[in-house]
């Protein structure tokens, strides 16, 4: 618990990941936004006059945010905040992340960019928070007393990664997976996908997803190395995906193989049990957004699905469905995670809030 709300500071305020920040940040117990950014073209406006047309959140903007004056992505204009939250688009935010860290901030970073950076921790907060003990060597290697920069997932990956970070643990290296995902629109940004290319359609393409997916486990589910200044990949574990947007406005929905390492592999029975009993790091370090349940196996034979699911563990659990015996890998099952929480803001916040319960954050 901290003793006064800590400021903090939304890059990219008007997006579609930046609102979800500025909603899921409304009445949180460790921090408060003191400070809106955006492009050029907002600066200068209200927060509720730069987003009237594009906020797309099922609640209204919050007041105290509502009234901010939008400041360009500048260090200079965040000098009040301890912590940024990135929503940036990766063709800017590369270089506004840069910026802010070398200007001593705590980035907690939603874009690609810094994710493969080998001192920069890529962390889903239900899987790796270990990986934090590298921002010691990352604050040593650029001159730092209290900035550092963390990143989270791609979305799809962040799904993926839960149950299997889950199965590594209980019954150890992971040879192969296949995954295809169906992915909803809102992972696009807004104005997104237009409507005459997914209504009553799938797009089998999304530029870059497939890549990411394949290399991002190996990082999310590698170690710390011996000195705590960088990550050992788990590079054994070959991953192959196909990734596909369908017209489905949140919630990413993925249909996964996994072939073990050990022989005999573990029974249906098993695994079933080790997915619905897995306990994550950020639950046991009690960080405020964390879920009851980080994995919620559902039973019925037509689960889960994102109409009816996507809410699980208020948007930052991982469902997990029809687990079954596979005739060319080992398992094969069905999940469902919420791209913009748990795949994108929810995941920043969570992974900022572990930083508070483990003192990185005064």
């Amino acid at each position: 618990m901290v003793q006064q709300k800590i400021p903090v500071g939304i890059l990219g305020a008007t997006g579609t990941v930046g609102q979800r920040f500025i909603q899921l940040l409304e009445d949180h117990p460790y921090f408060y936004v003191s400070a809106v950014g955006a492009s050029a073209r907002s600066a200068g406006k209200s927060y509720a006059q730069a987003a009237s047309r594009s906020w797309k959140q099922s609640s209204v903007i919050p007041a105290e945010v509502a009234s901010l004056t939008v400041q360009l992505c500048e260090p200079q204009n965040f000098k009040d905040c301890r912590v940024v939250f990135s929503g940036l688009d990766s063709d800017v935010a590369g270089d506004i992340e840069t910026a802010f860290l070398k200007a001593d901030f705590a980035v907690f970073s939603n874009a690609k960019n810094h994710r493969m950076d080998p001192i920069v921790p890529l962390v889903v907060p239900l899987v790796n928070t270990s990986h934090l003990d590298v921002l010691a060597h990352q604050r040593r290697v650029h001159g730092l007393s209290k900035g550092f920069l963390v990143t989270n997932a791609n979305c799809s990956t962040t799904g993926l990664v839960v149950p299997l970070k889950a199965l590594q643990d209980a019954f150890g290296p992971l040879s192969r997976v296949a995954v295809t995902t169906m992915q909803a629109i809102s992972g696009a940004g807004y104005p997104g996908v237009p409507s005459l290319d997914i209504l009553g359609n799938v797009v089998p393409y999304i530029s870059g997803e497939e890549e990411k997916l394949e290399i991002e486990c190996a990082k999310i589910l590698g170690v710390v190395n011996d000195q705590a200044s960088g990550f050992a990949m788990s590079n054994d574990m070959k991953v192959s995906a196909s990734c596909n947007r369908v017209p489905v406005i949140d919630g990413h929905t993925e249909s996964v193989m996994v072939e073990f390492a050990r022989r005999p592999a573990p029974s249906l029975e098993q695994i079933t049990e080790v997915l619905r009993s897995y306990v994550s790091d950020a639950q046991k370090l009690k960080a405020p957004s964390a879920p009851e349940q980080a994995i919620v196996v559902m039973s019925q034979d037509d689960r889960p699905q994102p109409r009816m699911d996507i809410m699980v563990g208020r948007g930052n659990a991982v469902a997990v469905g029809r687990i079954r015996k596979c005739n060319i890998f080992d398992v094969k099952f069905t999940l469902l995670s919420h791209n913009t929480i748990l795949g994108a803001a929810g995941s920043s916040i969570m992974n900022a809030e572990v930083a508070v319960a483990k003192g990185l954050l005064q």
